[in-house]
């Protein structure tokens, strides 16, 4: 069987919240579909375009920002770059003037309430989250593109190949945990090591490194920015941000001016447990409560799911010694690997599998990466990344009003904690009598994810979603 190759610039992209496969897939559809206008040279002969939205994407859609990505896309924004604060303004003057500027160039008429439809009762059999965008030119020649949004940001166009398959040979190839440990057994190297000399595949070394610690400024950029950030939750449900007063009163009237002042003050708070628990729940809330008020953040590997690493890896760095660019590296490059594998055997797709895709499995990188970070052998980070998933099993994706907050941003918190728990138990354990191995809960997820009945998957059709009395004048 042949293998697919990964890297950690796939799992990790910098983007804006609240949903990977809701806002930043679509987003990237839409410029993939930019692209594609560009190729056959008749970007300039457009007269108009009309978004279908399909699934959960239609269901869901408005609260995770659907429409508003995909126009972001066809403007031609990067996802990276472009200024989250300019979204409302950019928004407006599309919905006043009625048109749009296709690649920051060519002008159409499109009004969003008319030419972008939530298809709520029609799903598409590849994957659940779909779009197809309808052209027509000005001779009156049609055609259509369909892109499918399938988790964590990765895109695939009907007919075409994911962004992220290439014909890289890697010197490692891996597919499942069995063939990481392998490697490791063989060559001597830690899982990070093994890592980093396939990632020299696409790029030197340093490259890699540079892309590492570019992705941890963004995600700790995200989590003092959340922590300093007051107010309430767009959408409508009146949900107040956490973060900032959790912060203020574990820090006790410390003043500082800077993230790494900031950061000492909280390293001088001492090591006791329940102040650990709340600087640990405090760093997901603020990266997730971001998230949900379109900010930019790290998919990691969804951006539902954003909270759970950098929250782990901020621990670690707090309370555990690993605040050098060299351990930090080290833990991307193994969580990104541990993903990669639950992305190869499963989905890291809420609406393929439920909540489990996404919590679970960072729940479950962060664990692996954090024990192999804290002196773990390879195969009691991999324990570790499978105590982490065995305990997230059958969670399933029940958004109320399809919005990424509750119980999205609790997950967070939760999927954080497991993650040191289940790194202490693998720290505590000897793997040679582990029962279940990682590859085993990997299939046992897609099971699972296979059984799971469709309104428990990002469709806000079930679950807490329907469960809890929101009544129509407070949305």
């Amino acid at each position: 069987m042949g293998h697919e190759a990964i890297s950690i610039t796939d799992m990790f992209k910098i983007g804006v919240g609240p949903s990977s496969s809701h806002t930043l897939g679509p987003w990237k559809a839409a410029l993939s579909f930019l692209q594609s206008m560009e190729e056959k040279a008749i970007l300039q002969h457009v007269k108009s375009v009309e978004v279908l939205l399909y699934g959960s994407l239609a269901k869901t859609g408005i609260g995770h920002g659907t429409d508003i990505a995909v126009q972001l896309g066809l403007c031609g924004e990067n996802p990276e770059t472009f200024r989250v604060e300019d979204i409302h303004a950019r928004m407006n003057d599309i919905r006043v003037m009625k048109k749009i500027l296709l690649h920051g160039r060519h002008e159409i008429d499109f009004d969003p309430d008319e030419d972008i439809e939530f298809l709520m009762a029609e799903s598409l059999p590849f994957h659940p989250n779909a779009l197809t965008f309808l052209v027509t030119l000005f001779n009156s020649e049609t055609f259509a593109e369909t892109y499918y949004s399938i988790g964590g940001g990765f895109v695939v166009r009907e007919g075409g190949e994911m962004a992220a398959a290439n014909n890289v040979v890697l010197p490692f190839p891996i597919n499942t945990s069995e063939d990481l440990l392998h490697w490791c057994m063989k060559t001597g190297m830690g899982i990070h090591e093994v890592v980093m000399e396939n990632e020299t595949a696409w790029r030197p070394e340093a490259g890699t490194r540079k892309f590492a610690l570019n992705i941890w400024r963004v995600m700790k950029e995200c989590i003092y920015r959340g922590c300093h950030t007051t107010g309430y939750l767009p959408g409508g449900l009146n949900v107040k941000r956490r973060g900032y007063d959790l912060n203020k009163r574990l820090l006790k009237g410390k003043s500082y001016n800077d993230y790494n002042e900031w950061l000492s003050c909280i390293m001088q708070g001492g090591n006791d447990f329940r102040y650990i628990l709340d600087w640990v729940s405090c760093f997901a809330l603020a990266v997730n409560e971001e998230n949900a008020s379109f900010g930019r953040v790290v998919t990691a590997p969804t951006n539902g799911a954003a909270g759970v690493i950098p929250a782990v890896l901020h621990y670690y760095i707090c309370f555990g010694g690993g605040d050098t660019d060299d351990k930090i590296i080290n833990f991307l490059l193994t969580a990104a690997e541990v993903g990669s594998i639950f992305k190869k055997g499963a989905t890291i797709s809420a609406a393929m599998g439920g909540c489990q895709a996404e919590i679970g499995v960072s729940s479950a990188m962060a664990a692996a990466a954090l024990t192999e970070s804290l002196g773990g052998t390879q195969r009691q980070a991999l324990m570790a990344a499978e105590i982490a998933m065995e305990h997230h099993l059958g969670l399933t994706c029940d958004p109320i009003k399809g919005l990424v907050q509750i119980p999205c941003i609790e997950r967070n918190t939760m999927g954080a904690i497991k993650a040191i728990t289940a790194c202490q138990l693998a720290l505590q354990s000897k793997p040679d009598f582990a029962k279940v191995s990682l590859d085993s809960v990997i299939r046992t997820m897609w099971d699972t994810a296979l059984d799971m009945n469709s309104k428990y998957k990002e469709t806000a059709d079930g679950g807490l979603a329907v469960n809890v009395p929101i009544s129509l004048s407070e949305c």
